[in-house]
């Protein structure tokens, strides 16, 4: 009988699904990975453009529901198996907050970091989507300050969202490397589940460049 529960993850390695997979792994949710070869360019073809017509990674396939986008797919996945505890209750007071910054990431944080990236301006304060990056990174240095988590003691799939990508964002040189963010990252990136997401994304990624030819 095929399990209700089981999610498809489709998935590249070294890619914002790592999180997504770290996530499913700590909910300890039946799932299965559709692989995409980013260095073959599988995820510009007609197959996964029926999927995601923007060609990115993560997606995730439960039954009939299709999820694109990450934080929507952290807060699916996280309400799917309340019995794991990483997303408060609608009636929690928790519940707000969590909302925030996990949706803080997607509307501020990463169009902040494409600009950081490319060396761009932000917008006019009236029309910027995230103030400005000094701006937008303190107001996480001051909700972290109250720690361990964003939330506080509890850990939510925002900090599993947050904590995988202070890491590459701290590794490529995009988020200052403070000493708030360097612990706050790590609470997650020494989990078991990160631990080994990382070990087979490094094997993975190393066949994909083979089979690329790259």
């Amino acid at each position: 009988m095929t399990d209700p529960n089981r999610i498809t993850l489709y998935y590249a390695p070294q890619s914002r699904a790592t999180g997504t997979r770290v996530l499913l792994e700590e909910l300890g949710a039946p799932y299965d990975l559709h692989v995409l070869n980013m260095k073959a360019g599988e995820q510009r073809r007609p197959p996964y453009l029926a999927i995601n017509p923007l060609g990115k990674v993560p997606a995730v396939k439960h039954g009939e529901a299709l999820v694109t986008e990450q934080v929507a797919i952290y807060i699916y996945l996280a309400d799917l198996f309340p019995q794991a505890g990483l997303a408060p209750a609608p009636n929690d007071p928790l519940r707000g907050p969590y909302l925030r910054w996990i949706a803080y990431y997607g509307s501020s944080f990463e169009p902040a970091l494409i600009d950081k990236f490319m060396q761009r301006d932000p917008a006019p304060i009236t029309q910027s989507p995230y103030a400005d990056y000094d701006t937008m990174l303190g107001a996480l240095e001051a909700q972290l300050a109250g720690g361990p988590y964003l939330l506080g003691e509890r850990m939510t799939a925002a900090d599993i969202l947050w904590g995988v990508a202070f890491s590459w964002t701290m590794m490529f040189g995009i988020v200052p490397k403070k000493d708030v963010f360097v612990r706050y990252s790590e609470r997650i990136t020494l989990r078991p589940a990160f631990q080994r997401i990382s070990a087979a994304d490094d094997e993975m990624a190393v066949q994909h460049a083979a089979a690329a030819g790259a």
